[in-house]
């Protein structure tokens, strides 16, 4: 299959074009993160089997997507998109609270989104590895955009006075590096903790780099 088939245009049953494509696309993805975040998982999963999951077609499908990773490429940036929002609410509701109770706020927010569904961890930490270079790609793009809502945030702790001024760039891409292997391990039980624990030492972790022991913040 080279390219996606045109879908139908024109309104029926009362919705639009656009609305049944909506539908349509949210019914593959929602079937996708059953078989690819659970069992068969990505790899084993067929055009046919996701198309049955969604109760649609295979012609429906390829109205949709060319590839099942395009499948994927897409439900990667619609988890990580959840647990962006989870955060960005979560710094918002946060922004007037003491620097150590706005981090927990974040970790709370992204750690409640990532893992309110293991199938959701296993999309963002396992299954999009190694699938091809464009899928690495974007693993890697989102990889950095945390890294730069991580150095914004410590960047404004810093002009309040709240944390060490500094580039952070090298100490928050080693720290997204441990967030993303901490939940993998956890939702693994490889981590015998709760995720209240795991969410605590995430949030020791963050503020140790903020706030190193040879810091002197001096008077606010």
């Amino acid at each position: 299959m080279t390219g996606r088939l045109r879908a139908p245009t024109g309104r029926y049953g009362g919705r639009s074009a656009e609305e049944r494509q909506a539908e349509r696309r949210a019914r593959f993805l929602g079937a996708a993160l059953q078989l690819f975040g659970d069992r068969p998982g990505f790899r084993a999963t067929t055009v046919s089997a996701l198309s049955e999951a969604a109760q649609l077609s295979t012609r429906q499908f390829y109205e949709e997507f060319r590839t099942l990773e395009d499948v994927l490429a897409a439900l990667h940036l619609q988890v990580n998109g959840w647990a962006e929002q989870a955060v960005r609410d979560a710094l918002a509701d946060a922004a007037p609270l003491p620097l150590d109770e706005r981090v927990a706020a974040l970790f709370r927010a992204y750690a409640g989104s990532v893992a309110a569904d293991p199938r959701r961890i296993r999309i963002t930490f396992v299954e999009i590895i190694g699938v091809s270079p464009r899928l690495e790609e974007q693993r890697l793009a989102r990889r950095a955009h945390w890294v730069d809502l991580v150095c914004a945030e410590a960047a404004a702790a810093a002009a309040r006075g709240e944390a060490a001024p500094r580039d952070y760039r090298i100490a928050a891409t080693a720290f997204i590096g441990s967030v993303n292997g901490l939940l993998h391990d956890w939702s693994a039980g490889w981590v015998d903790a709760s995720l209240d624990e795991v969410v605590d030492e995430l949030v020791r972790q963050l503020l140790a780099i903020l706030r190193p022991r040879d810091w002197n913040p001096g008077p606010r």
